[in-house]
């Protein structure tokens, strides 16, 4: 059986399509060797997962202190036209 020790979601695929193809029953695997084998490297895909989720979140939260009232709607008119007046991106 092949343990997975990969983040990278591309190898992961990777190594369990090659699993798939050297130990299928199809081509003379043993059955139960593919359906443990295939559990194991789906539970590292999942685990792999829920890593880069929980890796994903880890950074400071930041609060951006916008300007309200008359200020803040004038800000806010002032950004709407200077996005609606500038050069096109594509040419």
């Amino acid at each position: 059986m092949m343990v997975l020790v990969q983040h990278d979601p591309a190898s992961t695929r990777a190594a369990i399509r090659a699993f798939v193809r050297a130990n299928h029953p199809d081509v003379g695997g043993d059955p139960a060797v593919f359906a443990a084998g295939l559990d194991q490297l789906r539970a590292a895909q999942l685990r792999s997962a829920q890593r880069r989720l929980l890796d994903r979140y880890d950074a400071p939260i930041v609060v951006v202190d916008r300007p309200s009232g008359i200020r803040g709607v004038l800000h806010r008119i002032r950004a709407w036209r200077a996005r609606r007046n500038r050069r096109p991106r594509v040419r």
